[in-house]
């Protein structure tokens, strides 16, 4: 008699491919968009002079936005993949993200030094600030928690629903400060012109729509149940030994 076997899991779940891919091109785009913005309106981007406060803008897009948005994503695309490699990526996506948006920050407050504007007085920067910080705290938590040896299993499983929920709070935070920061610039560059309909400020409200577009479509995907990540086989049986071990329990097999 022959043993019977279970058909495997599908790779990806029907839809999430398509998800994906439209995520993708949702982000590529907007960074052409803010891309196009600042050159053809803002006169580009350089490090030194006039231009700089435009690294700004165009580094928060990039980290805070697309490149947190994807690695959030992470644990839906890489799907069979080991556990371990996945959290590695995970982790480097949003240090990469900090990293670039900590350029941004640095790039507008030099510019504001060499132009004489004070700091920190307004909404946009003030929310900035506050959820950069909040994601670098989350971060730095994720990797004590997630990725360095030691956290007790026990303490893991507390803390993962709070590293979760302020995982998606910090993006729509994000996104929000970008748009917040969107309406700032146009409001001092085209202020008397901005309810013409210049196609300035048309380019600059399309780049907003993206990026809230972009913002549903990861909130969409993060929010699948179906879509998370399942544990694999190897995974499960290393979960149970070491919490067996570590706690004379079994642990549950829940994944990100």
């Amino acid at each position: 008699m022959e043993p019977s076997t279970s058909p495997l899991p599908p790779t990806s779940p029907a839809g999430l491919s398509a998800f994906v891919a439209v995520s993708q091109v949702l982000g590529l785009t907007l960074l052409a968009t803010t891309g196009a913005w600042l050159g053809r309106y803002r006169g580009g981007v350089a490090w030194h002079g006039t231009l700089q406060f435009n690294v700004h803008p165009l580094c928060m897009v990039l980290g805070m936005v697309f490149l947190q948005g994807d690695a959030l994503l992470v644990y839906r695309v890489f799907r069979q993949e080991a556990k371990r490699s996945t959290k590695v990526l995970h982790a480097l996506l949003h240090g990469l993200a900090l990293g670039i948006a900590l350029v941004g920050i640095v790039a507008v407050f030099e510019s504001h030094r060499t132009k004489g504007i004070p700091d920190m007085y307004s909404l946009h920067s003030w929310c900035g600030m506050a959820t950069f910080v909040l994601y670098l705290l989350q971060w730095l938590l994720g990797c004590g928690f997630f990725l360095l040896p030691g956290a007790p299993f026990s303490l893991r499983g507390r803390y993962k629903p709070h590293h979760i929920f302020f995982g998606i709070t910090i993006f729509i935070l994000s996104i929000a400060v970008c748009l917040l920061g969107i309406t700032e610039m146009l409001l001092f560059n085209i202020r008397d012109s901005y309810s013409l309909f210049v196609p300035e400020g048309v380019l600059a409200n399309t780049l907003g729509v993206l990026l809230v577009a972009f913002g549903l479509v990861v909130g969409y995907m993060l929010t699948r149940d179906d879509w998370k990540r399942p544990p694999l086989a190897e995974e499960l049986a290393l979960s149970m030994d070491f919490k067996t071990l570590t706690e004379g329990e079994s642990p549950g097999g829940s994944s990100q």
